[in-house]
């Protein structure tokens, strides 16, 4: 009996151990895993010269004419552009979410972070930021590229999300407010719902021959 029970004693310690195991390589791969940033592109043609599109897109005000569900947009900071100059969009007269710009490339975008007040980037991101960038495309046209760069949180459990459910939802909004702001851009009337559903159906009968 003594020599049965050592043997489940042995048993026990070693299956404590794998378990151990497993659970620290799992926390290993988690903490990896958080640190991986992932990005969603999207990228449109505008029929406006870069210079006139650049008029339009370092107005950092203006982000409710062509940003899919945002009804509102507030510049918080004394700057209303360059490094440092914030806004607030709104999705209802009270959810809210901040936009720092972080870097500024004059003639050409910038880069902000998306981030409420304090607290970071709202979930399912551990942080966020939003770049637009526009190039000279020739004939007087300009390309514009609009890009989501992210870390998702919870580790593994984030990454499958993301990978699993999230990934096709991020690059149909990103490239969601790629048509919206061609939209804007070439006629100066904002992008209603309405008009995004359109443009989402002409693209669609357009690439489907």
């Amino acid at each position: 009996m003594a020599r049965h029970s050592r043997f489940f004693v042995i048993e026990c310690v070693a299956g404590v151990a794998v378990t151990t195991l497993l659970v620290a390589l799992c926390l290993r791969q988690s903490g990896e895993e958080e640190l991986m940033s992932s990005e969603a592109t999207a990228r449109v043609v505008m029929n406006v010269p870069r210079e006139k599109a650049w008029e339009k897109l370092r107005d950092i005000s203006m982000a409710h004419n062509y940003v899919p569900g945002i009804v509102k947009t507030e510049v918080t900071t004394s700057k209303k552009e360059g490094v440092g100059a914030s806004r607030k969009v709104y999705q209802s007269e009270t959810k809210g979410l901040d936009e720092t710009v972080i870097e500024w490339n004059e003639g050409h975008g910038f880069l902000i972070r998306l981030h409420r007040g304090d607290a970071g980037a709202p979930p399912p991101f551990k942080d966020a930021s939003f770049r637009y960038r526009i190039e000279d495309a020739g004939n007087g046209q300009t390309a514009l590229t609009t890009s989501l760069i992210f870390t998702m949180r919870w580790g593994a459990f984030g990454e499958f999300l993301h990978k699993r459910l999230l990934a096709g939802v991020f690059r149909s909004t990103i490239r969601d407010v790629a048509l919206s702001m061609k939209a804007y851009y070439e006629t100066g009337e904002p992008t209603t719902p309405e008009k995004l559903k359109q443009l989402k159906a002409d693209l669609k009968a357009k690439t489907s021959h």
